[in-house]
């Protein structure tokens, strides 16, 4: 998998979410655990440098990745 990280990080929290996931279970972590514990604690240890996933979920508020989260669960409109 190749990324492209422009400058401005127009990433969607659904892209952070996404591509943290996949490299925290390229890893072999249980990815749903961690990004709780990140989102619960603010600890960015809890996100692997693996692939820059952990420089790229701090560049994203946690309370706008948890908004998006729920959205998404109870299917809302922006």
């Amino acid at each position: 998998m190749q990324f492209n990280l422009n400058k401005d990080n127009d990433m969607k929290p659904r892209e952070i979410i996404e591509y943290v996931y996949n490299a925290l279970l390229e890893k072999g972590y249980d990815p749903v655990n961690q990004i709780i514990g990140y989102i619960l604690s603010g600890d960015p240890t809890y996100i692997t440098s693996h692939n820059n996933a952990r420089s790229i979920v701090i560049k994203m508020e946690r309370d706008e990745l948890l908004e998006a989260m729920l959205k998404e669960y109870l299917k809302l409109d922006e």
